[in-house]
């Protein structure tokens, strides 16, 4: 089996890569199985002060694997995105995500849990779920922390396309810079990371994410059950079925 998620460990930085450029990076099991077992290894490795997640081709990812949903269920594969969401706020070592192309539906998980996210402007994004009978709801445990109520409601809602722009105002992303510049920003804020000590880096993440912590915890289970109910509709098995074939 070609391995989807790639790890490289120089110069006290974890980088670990999305490289499943057929599904554009979509959520499918096997690319959440490696990417949690990464970052497993990345933070038990004493050498190294932060963890990059970055990805390969053209998209950062483009939400769940419709494929695998409509044939088997998502009870299993929302369960896992929760633990990659705690995986990701509990984790000792700070989580930097580098934004170079587009994130849709469950890939703003991995953004809302991370400590820190750097995005090219030319990067969109955007909640679909509700165009496909479904609700962001596994991913509303580390989103609607980081948006106000209006604009959680707005991009929930409308299913719109925002922008790198937009994604900073509303408080989604840390910042976003020309894309020429991703790379050097990116750099940057891992350099800053590493001058720091481990356990400075590890109590500081402790009390920045207590409370989004606690919110996956008290609600994790519920959200879960309800993400694999919607998935398994006859509504959202329909729209995602269209949405298939269309791509097809």
């Amino acid at each position: 089996m070609t391995e989807l998620v790639h790890l490289e460990v120089a110069d006290q930085v974890a980088t670990i890569t999305l490289d499943s450029e057929r599904n554009r990076n979509a959520l499918s099991k096997q690319l959440v199985t490696e990417l949690a077992a990464h970052l497993t290894t990345a933070d038990a490795d004493a050498s190294v002060k932060a963890i990059l997640i970055r990805s390969a081709g053209t998209v950062f990812c483009s939400g769940a694997d419709m494929t695998e949903a409509v044939s088997g269920g998502m009870a299993e594969g929302a369960k896992a995105i929760v633990a990659l969401q705690r995986q990701i706020a509990t984790a000792a070592k700070p989580v930097v995500v580098e934004l170079g192309g587009p994130v849709r539906a469950g890939g703003l998980g991995i953004v809302g849990a991370a400590d820190i996210v750097i995005a090219a402007e030319s990067v969109s994004f955007q909640l679909t779920e509700v165009r496909l009978g479904l609700a962001a709801a596994i991913i509303s445990l580390s989103l609607i922390p980081r948006f106000s109520d209006r604009a959680a409601a707005d991009l929930f809602l409308t299913a719109r396309k925002f922008d790198a722009a937009e994604a900073a105002d509303v408080g989604l992303i840390t910042r976003a810079v020309a894309d020429a510049e991703l790379g050097a920003e990116v750099a940057r804020v891992l350099a800053d990371l590493c001058k720091a000590y481990p356990q400075g880096l590890r109590e500081s993440k402790r009390i920045l994410n207590r409370d989004l912590v606690a919110r996956i915890d008290e609600r994790g289970g519920e959200v879960a059950a309800l993400s694999a109910e919607l998935f398994a509709s006859d509504e959202a098995r329909e729209a995602m079925t269209a949405f298939l074939a269309k791509k097809a």
